[in-house]
């Protein structure tokens, strides 16, 4: 079996996963015509052309900018329910997703709109392909914690729908410290707690998340490797570290991914996971992640069963579900050993 057969076989989860980052541009084109809005680009190519990036925030200008053609339930069905039918095909059968509310209901989008749009999709791709999901609402790190405390009490009615809380956007000179109050808060509450930190943003903000935060995932991490008594702490803690190749590659976290630091991850015994962060911006979603690392020979096929272990191991999931997609694992590891 070639690795990227067993990439595409092997079933696997989807941990850090921005709804909004997939939103490809024929979409883009087409909800904006059918809500009378003009996109600032001549065509879908044109468009294409502009999803290139030197930095983190060049991405989020462009992202945002995106995001401002979804005004109804409707649009944000789509935007998910084209998600979910991509990693049907990738075999994903477990997927946690974020939403970025305040990036909607700053535009006079009800929270419910967006909300229930994006639920509704995953049931039905539930439904359909048995993948089954979680959403996490994240705060903009760039906004101020006020308005994060706000946008979860919006929340607090919906915890049927929402599993966690996340923090995302850019992160220099935003520091997980700056927002302890909402965590404690979405804590109590009973919300599991995630942030993006170690991205751009130093070994520090790695240490913030998990200290003042309490978070249960880091999103991104690949700067706690600066730090070995931080990696020491990660691994002891088996943290999870959702990782993101393409996206480092694209936002120039890494020059080339033949550098991407995925097999010292791995030596050293950190909890990574595969993931596609921004897949419409970044070039590829799960599967031409673990793609990537294999062409550019960092991964062989031990560390891509490992990492869709990492991947249930990391989900937040009950037991006999986590059980249930484990034994599916190992069928499929199976099957490919019997092919060999």
């Amino acid at each position: 079996m070639s690795v990227e057969t067993l990439i595409q076989t092997i079933p696997k989860a989807e941990l850090h996963l921005h709804i909004e980052g997939t939103f490809e541009p024929e979409l883009m084109f087409a909800i904006a015509q059918r809500n009378g809005i003009r996109l600032p680009y001549s065509s879908v190519e044109a468009l294409h052309t502009a999803y290139n990036f030197s930095e983190l925030q060049d991405f989020l200008n462009l992202y945002y900018q995106g995001m401002n053609v979804l005004l109804e339930e409707q649009d944000y069905y789509d935007l998910t329910w084209q998600y979910v039918e991509k990693i049907a095909r990738q075999n994903v059968v477990h997927t946690e997703i974020f939403f970025d509310p305040q990036g909607h209901t700053s535009r006079g989008v009800a929270f419910e709109t967006v909300l229930n749009g994006i639920f509704h999709a995953l049931q039905e791709g539930e439904r359909q392909f048995g993948i089954s999901f979680g959403i996490i609402l994240c705060f903009l790190r760039h906004l101020s914690e006020e308005s994060a405390l706000e946008t979860l009490e919006i929340a607090l009615p919906h915890q049927d729908k929402i599993i966690g809380i996340g923090l995302d956007s850019s992160e220099v000179g935003h520091p997980p410290a700056q927002f302890q109050k909402v965590f404690k808060r979405a804590h109590e509450a009973g919300f599991y707690c995630v942030a993006h930190a170690g991205e751009e943003g130093p070994p520090e903000y790695v240490r913030q998340a998990l200290d003042l935060l309490n978070v249960a995932r880091v999103d991104h991490g690949n700067r706690a490797l600066e730090d070995p008594s931080l990696v020491q702490r990660l691994v002891d803690a088996q943290i999870p570290l959702t990782v993101c190749p393409l996206s480092n590659l694209k936002l120039c976290v890494v020059d080339d991914i033949a550098e991407h630091p995925i097999k010292t991850m791995l030596n050293h015994g950190l909890r990574v996971t595969l993931n596609s962060d921004d897949p419409a911006y970044f070039g590829g979603y799960v599967n031409e992640n673990y793609l990537a690392l294999a062409n550019a020979q960092l991964i062989d096929e031990n560390d891509i069963i490992q990492l869709a272990k990492n991947s249930f191991h990391s989900a937040f999931i009950d037991d006999a579900r986590k059980k249930a997609l484990l034994a599916k694992l190992d069928v499929a590891i199976v099957q490919r050993t019997d092919s060999a």
